[in-house]
């Protein structure tokens, strides 16, 4: 194994004013320690990420996505800092790349640029218009000479627009000789791993700098780091869907989770929210519509219909507000207004207007069947568990609390009683056609 992959995720993250680790925060869907890792995957396989803060919630959130990575815990209390974190790691590769898990936009593609640079450091910097508030990094002859924090700079080196984004590729031998060197002598009583470059150029080590975009490298360290991260993510995602050749109207009114999947011939409109394990093929997902974790093929869904998870549709037409829940329709129509929940509903079945299957007694909840060619008529309320058979009309109004056989009318209805001139008895007026 040549490469040895290290993520710091030990922090608290106390700017997030969260009890959620920091690495826990989602964007499009993900935490952010997924996007790091799943790049990470593609350079190597030997991983290891370093914990503190919660590390047992950490570890089973990421465990839940990938195999086989490995863990350190950091002695926070005794060696604090980004330095200390490296302190129990075991190297396996003769090159070890240091990322951080609060950069969930970096992409295998500029890490692999760190491998192509041959030195005993190589070192990311960012050029920004304004450096101010970062350590200058300062260079000559395509060479790191040393990182200056911006309190100790002069003036020739506050004018230098390099900073440090975080991320080395240090070869072990190095590590495994600078990190035991490496104080905490400052006024945070820190180990930094910065310190690891001043070192190594005393010992006459070649430190050559790599420079990256700012966005590819954005830290997270804020609620508003995070919005931002969300923003430049969620570009990356829909880009990617419109060269495939999804059709996305109004693409910034539109939030696709990491992870949703589509074939064929599909179109979004505006406001469209899609999100989970969600899988969509040849279909048109209208305004403002939400589906979550279901599966959807060859269907018009929307506009304003929600798609819960657990659903499968194929086939089928669902309308403005109507609600799908953990339920199978093939070749259903459900034009509006409608809610269909734990239910399995066959192809031909028209569903009317104000339709609800009730499959929720208060306790437990109960499946609704429905079959082929089934006609239900404006608000009815099947009264799960029932089961409809083929060919079955419903009457507009009907309550169905039983099973209901092949070709019946199924209706249920109190007869209307009329009352003369309650209206006037009710409110005390005068029926003034009488006069």
């Amino acid at each position: 194994m040549n490469l040895s992959i290290v993520i710091l995720a030990a922090g608290k993250g106390t700017r997030m004013k969260s009890s959620l680790p920091k690495v826990l925060h989602k964007i499009s869907g993900k935490p952010m320690i997924y996007f790091i890792i799943k790049e990470a995957l593609k350079l190597s396989k030997d991983i290891t990420v370093v914990l503190g803060h919660q590390n047992e919630a950490v570890k089973d959130v990421i465990n839940s996505y990938f195999k086989d990575i490995k863990f350190s815990i950091q002695d926070i209390k005794n060696y604090p800092g980004t330095a200390g974190a490296l302190r129990e790691v075991e190297f396996s590769g003769k090159r070890v790349l240091i990322l951080n898990g609060d950069m969930p936009l970096v992409t295998k593609e500029e890490l692999q640029k760190f491998l192509e640079v041959d030195a005993d450091i190589v070192m990311s910097v960012i050029r920004l218009d304004n450096p101010s508030g970062y350590g200058r990094v300062v260079i000559k002859d395509s060479e790191v000479v040393k990182i200056v924090e911006e309190k100790d700079a002069d003036e020739e080196e506050l004018k230098i627009k390099s900073v440090n984004a975080g991320v080395y590729l240090i070869k072990k031998d190095v590590l495994k000789e600078f990190l035991p060197k490496i104080s905490n002598n400052n006024k945070q009583k820190e180990y930094y791993l910065t310190d690891i470059i001043h070192l190594a150029k005393e010992a006459k080590k070649v430190i050559k700098p790599i420079f990256v975009d700012e966005e590819d490298f954005k830290g997270v360290n804020s609620k508003l780091d995070l919005s931002y991260a969300e923003e430049i993510m969620q570009d990356r995602i829909k880009n990617k869907l419109l060269k495939s050749g999804v059709t996305i109207r109004l693409p910034k009114s539109v939030f696709i989770e990491e992870g949703v999947k589509f074939e064929g011939e599909c179109e979004i409109e505006s406001g469209v929210v899609i999100k989970g394990d969600t899988f969509i093929k040849d279909s048109t997902i209208k305004a403002n519509s939400v589906i979550e974790d279901s599966h959807i093929e060859s269907s018009s869904i929307g506009p304003m219909a929600r798609v819960r998870p657990k659903s499968f549709i194929k086939d089928s037409h669902i309308g403005n507000f109507v609600e799908v829940k953990k339920s199978t329709l093939v070749g259903v129509k459900a034009g509006h207004l409608s809610y269909l929940g734990d239910s399995n509903i066959d192809e031909g079945t028209n569903i009317g207007a104000g339709t609800i299957t009730c499959n929720y007694d208060g306790k437990r909840k109960y499946e609704t069947i429905i079959g082929k060619n089934v006609f239900v008529g404006s608000d009815t309320q099947l009264i799960a568990p029932v089961k409809i058979e083929d060919d079955v009309i419903i009457a507009a109004g009907t309550t169905v609390t039983k099973d209901v056989k092949k070709g019946s009318l199924a209706i249920s209805r109190v007869a209307l009683k009329e009352i003369k001139d309650f209206y006037y008895k009710f409110f005390g007026k005068k029926d003034d056609t009488k006069r």
